[in-house]
């Protein structure tokens, strides 16, 4: 790895091409520096910008689409759903009729499943849960240090299930799982 220290500050650029770089390129403060090449070589390196981490043809590794394992684009998820099962909670715990509100809601009462199953819907689970502390495992992993948290760390959320059958026994169902159906 080359290292050069000019303005201030370093500059490394390490390739695997068995020999090292010397180049002019700007870095946006209206300096040039020099890398220095030890042989004389035809080919372009694109930096990218400033930082060297990038091109325009090339976004951001976090921004890209994932992709599901077998190639397949994953499914749009639907924006808010988070916000869609809060609402949905609260309107269900409100509802004078809860079967109408489920029908409104487009919650299916008989479905069936990924693996071909009939579900019929038996219940609606609705959880309130409360975090009050928190584990930190020590080093080597065979023990843990508990702390109860302060109140104003300790958070509230709530789980929401619908319960189906599915001839053999009771499937715990999402929101989302549900909504996918």
């Amino acid at each position: 790895m080359n290292r050069r220290r000019e303005h201030g500050h370093s500059h490394a650029h390490d390739h695997d091409h068995g020999h090292s770089h010397d180049h002019d390129h700007e870095h946006g403060q209206s300096h040039a520096h020099s890398h220095g090449h030890a042989e004389a070589h035809a080919h372009h390196h694109d930096h990218g910008g400033p930082g060297h981490n990038r091109s325009p043809e090339r976004p951001v590794a976090q921004w890209q689409t994932p992709h599901s394992p077998d190639g397949q684009p994953q499914a749009q998820r639907e924006p808010d759903l988070d916000k869609v099962e809060a609402a949905f909670i609260d309107g269900f715990i409100d509802a004078s009729d809860p079967v109408s509100f489920l029908r409104l809601s487009r919650i299916p009462f008989e479905m069936i499943a990924a693996d071909g199953a009939t579900l019929k819907l038996l219940r609606v689970e609705i959880d309130a849960l409360a975090d009050v502390g928190s584990l930190t495992p020590h080093l080597g992993g065979g023990s843990f240090r508990y702390d109860p948290l302060p109140p104003r760390m300790v958070s509230h959320r709530r789980r929401l299930r619908f319960v189906y059958f599915d001839g053999d026994g009771l499937r715990p169902l999402t929101f989302t799982d549900v909504r996918a159906a």
